[in-house]
């Protein structure tokens, strides 16, 4: 049973700052599932704010008793969790990394101000490229880094597990996988350590009377890595799976359960990788993060780790 230091949603208090179609998804998300007591929508665009924060409570018959309301930054001082998600969105044809300016412009606004406030919370940092801004936020923050972490390839991570699932004929629950490195164009599968209900993926493959091959494991991750592109190409932006996705990230950090999560963090010596932050598995509680597990890896996945830490790194300092 997950550790949960606090009954219920019992003076849980979350901050959204940034209301486009990510933290509102994410607001809907939190309503849903009754994660928190109250819910405080900041913006620059304060009659967006209001306007969402109308519509959310005139949900709250339907969900667990909650609080949404409008503030302001000083709403961040009591706050166990702040989650960023302002910024400028992904366009079609555009990388994550290519927001890197617009958007470090705006955390140079935010950030100070945040920190400035907030007492014992986490800051989570959803918008892109996350990694980048992730360190950058720890830069021009007053907080200790292990208290700014990003939502990383938690996406990712559940889109590898879902194709998987998919291809294998088997309950995602019991597929077990994780991407690392940069939420982007270079993350990293690592198939060396994928399981299904314990058992190594070439045992597993050993015993299906299917003949995949390399070709198939291509295709699998391709759809992961390009997925939000098709998205985006389709709809615009991509707003729902990645507000489930931080909302997975926050039931484990505001009721401390201690789950792994292929969150953003700051890392430091592996594979002489050093003062970037990337997605590795990650135990997430209450104060952030508890502890990083570096799993041995494969020379091939070692190899494209240290390259997407570098385009990471090479970004990081590009910021103007």
């Amino acid at each position: 049973m997950a550790v949960q230091r606090e009954a219920d949603n019992h003076h849980i208090k979350i901050v959204i700052v940034g209301l486009g179609a990510v933290g509102a998804s994410y607001a809907y998300a939190l309503l849903m599932k009754g994660v928190a007591r109250e819910i405080v929508l900041v913006d620059l665009n304060e009659k967006l704010a209001e306007g969402e924060a109308m519509d959310l409570k005139h949900g709250l018959a339907f969900v667990s008793p909650s609080v949404v309301r409008t503030g302001s930054y000083e709403d961040c001082r009591d706050a166990q969790l702040v989650v960023i998600t302002a910024g400028a969105a992904q366009k079609p044809g555009e990388s994550r990394l290519d927001l890197i300016n617009k958007n470090a412009a705006i955390f140079r606004e935010i950030i100070p101000r945040v920190s400035e406030h907030l007492n014992r919370g986490v800051i989570l940092v959803i918008t892109n490229p996350v990694d980048v801004l992730t360190r950058f936020s720890q830069e021009i923050s007053s907080l200790p880094a292990e208290r700014i972490i990003g939502s990383g390839t938690v996406l990712d991570s559940s889109r590898f597990r879902s194709l998987l699932s998919a291809h294998c004929e088997v309950d995602t629950r019991n597929v077990h996988a994780y991407v690392i490195g940069e939420y982007g164009d270079s993350e990293v599968p690592v198939w060396s350590r994928v399981n299904i209900g314990g058992v190594p993926l070439s045992e597993y493959c050993t015993g299906c009377d299917r003949s995949c091959g390399s070709a198939s494991s291509e295709a699998i991750f391709e759809a992961v890595r390009s997925a939000a592109y098709q998205i985006i190409e389709r709809k615009g932006s991509t707003n729902y799976a990645i507000g489930l996705a931080a909302l997975r990230i926050t039931e484990s950090i505001v009721r401390d359960e201690r789950s792994v999560l292929t969150v953003s963090v700051p890392v430091d010596g592996y594979l002489g990788i050093d003062n970037i932050c990337l997605s590795i598995p990650t135990i997430l509680g209450q104060s952030g993060v508890v502890k990083k597990l570096f799993t041995k890896l494969e020379p091939e996945e070692e190899k494209a780790l240290l390259r997407s830490a570098g385009i990471i790194k090479q970004t990081f300092q590009s910021i103007n």
